[in-house]
């Protein structure tokens, strides 16, 4: 008898090869472009072997094995005492093994060892990049460990006990003293039931319990991040206001402190990571800066995990975008390869120039990150986080739909891995503050530090000149400032207005004409499309489509 693989009817032909074994720092023009402008050089040689691994058919397998199998939480033992464990699969720990190693989780800070690393930002930036793309539900814990030091750093005492196993590179997944670990990973516990958001609304409360800044926490977290971690930063009320604690899951005397977890959200995406809700009732914490000043304590972390989001929602465009230019290439309907058809390459160059835009941006940020000390980058973190974060956020779940769009049916199943991009993607917008939350923070820039904006708004109008369609397009981002009584409803206007901006000069200055002529023409002169693929026009389809093209040189 034959084999059943022998039948003449199940011949495969006409299918794209799967997006994988391809060396996704190497494949990327734009991605080793924007980590040599930014200063992140020095480190293409590791950045390269990371590419590999995270562009690897294991790697990529273990991101969906990390997802099909979401975490389960057991919160008691067979005789009934609390437990409160988060159990995963071995892929989701080979995930964060494989960060850790890269420093993904303590890379901004690393200059504090005594090694400093000249675009440690945008070095880090680049990794989480294409960690994200192998596998984006573990660089939760990855950002969160990260930005945890920036707020450790305002209480030298607990920064002295934390840090040195912060840096560590190994992972170590034990649920176990701190003490006794090679390293430790954080979360944070911000927002309520009845708050969310508006953290000054918590009722959670703090009663100090000694004299060296311990407390004792009663009442809950809607959402606490990474609950699988060693420690976390969290938000309560005590005599004096709203204050940040560090709360570890074990004690000084190596007892387990009482946090009590109810259940794990069941989420749209980012399932392979666990999101949980908290019950504590006398759980211990140390004061983080002063009493009242929480929310001051915690806004370095939330300012580098906003960061983060635009990182990675650039990352998922990027991995869209790759697979979708693979699979137009080597497919052919009506018996002619997609990427010839003049249609599908509209789309895809539409798609090329928003996803390079996104990526631009986020290096450019990260750059400001790793220096600090100039006015006019001071000035660009300040402004641009928020802005950033908006943007880029914002326009990836579209994206990852028309991305999807382009495999068709093939698209919409879950073994091409673009319905994972797809649910991923609204959860940097909605997480780390939401579009509004972006909106009222730029609105305080705007009142407590115009200086801030007027240094970026002056910058991109210099860098527009010579461009009419640019420069009006920032003359009009700047009469909003001049009606403050329509500002706060249209603070997204004015942070659109100003992304699209950067993006263009950004464009300019450091892409070929076709492209940044094309973001320009199809952005910002015009009516608005509103859909993939539309008000082209004229612009070189094929060389903006080629840009964007991964080398499928397989690692």
């Amino acid at each position: 008898m034959p084999s059943p693989d022998a039948r003449p009817t199940h011949e495969v032909s006409n299918q794209s090869r799967p997006f994988r074994d391809v060396n996704l720092f190497t494949s990327d023009r734009i991605l080793r472009e924007v980590v040599t402008r930014e200063g992140g050089g020095a480190a293409i040689p590791q950045l390269m072997t990371f590419g590999a691994k995270t562009g690897s058919a294991e790697a990529f397998e273990r991101g969906r094995l990390a997802n099909d199998n979401p975490p389960r939480l057991r919160a008691f033992d067979e005789k009934g005492r609390r437990l409160d464990v988060i159990e995963f699969h071995p892929a989701y720990h080979e995930c964060m093994a494989l960060s850790m190693e890269q420093g993904l989780h303590c890379g901004s800070f690393e200059h504090l060892t005594g090694s400093p690393r000249p675009g440690a930002n945008v070095i880090r930036a680049a990794g989480s990049y294409m960690a994200a793309q192998m596998e984006a539900g573990h660089c939760c814990p990855m950002t969160m460990t990260n930005a945890a030091i920036a707020t450790l750093l305002t209480q030298p005492e607990l920064a002295k006990a934390w840090l040195p196993k912060m840096f560590a590179r190994t992972y170590d997944r034990s649920l176990r003293p701190s003490a006794d670990k090679a390293s430790v990973t954080f979360g944070m516990g911000m927002t309520e039931k009845q708050g969310g958001t508006d953290v000054r609304a918590n009722t959670s409360r703090a009663e100090p319990a000694g004299g060296d800044g311990e407390y004792l926490l009663t009442g809950h977290k809607w959402f606490l991040s990474a609950p699988m971690s060693d420690a976390f930063l969290m938000l309560a009320q005590a005599p004096g206001g709203l204050s940040c604690f560090l709360v570890p899951r074990f004690l000084p005397d190596d007892s387990v402190n009482p946090l009590q977890f109810q259940r794990l959200k069941d989420k749209l995406g980012n399932r392979s990571n666990a999101s949980s809700e908290v019950e504590f009732a006398g759980a211990h914490g140390w004061l983080v800066g002063a009493e009242g000043r929480g929310v001051s304590a915690i806004i370095e972390m939330v300012t580098h995990t906003r960061l983060d989001c635009v990182v990675s929602s650039a990352a998922l465009m990027r991995l869209g975008l790759a697979t979708a230019i693979q699979h137009c290439q080597e497919r052919k309907v009506f018996g002619t390869v997609l990427t010839e058809q003049p249609l599908m390459l509209s789309v895809l160059a539409d798609l090329a120039l928003d996803s390079e835009a996104a990526t631009q941006l986020a290096f450019r940020l990260a750059g400001a990150f790793d220096r600090p000390d100039t006015g006019e980058d001071r000035a660009w973190r300040r402004v641009m986080t928020p802005v950033a974060k908006y943007w880029v956020c914002k326009i990836a779940p579209n994206f990852a739909y028309e991305a999807m769009e382009c495999l068709g049916g093939n698209g919409y199943v879950e073994e091409n891995g673009l319905a994972r991009i797809y649910r991923e993607a609204p959860v940097n917008a909605i997480w780390e503050g939401s579009g509004n939350v972006m909106g009222l923070d730029v609105l305080r820039i705007l009142m407590n530090e115009p200086e801030a904006a007027a240094t970026v708004l002056d910058k991109l109008a210099d860098q527009s000149r010579g461009e009419r369609r640019l420069s009006s397009h920032i003359e009009k981002v700047r009469e909003l400032l001049h009606r403050p009584r329509e500002l706060e409803a249209n603070a997204r206007t004015f942070m659109e207005g100003v992304a699209m901006a950067a993006a263009a000069c950004l464009l300019r200055l450091n892409a070929p004409a076709f492209v940044a002529d094309a973001f320009v023409a199809s952005r910002l002169d015009g009516p608005r499309h509103r859909t993939y693929g539309t008000g082209l026009g004229r612009a070189d389809s094929a060389a903006i489509v080629a840009r964007a093209t991964p080398s499928l040189a397989r690692v």
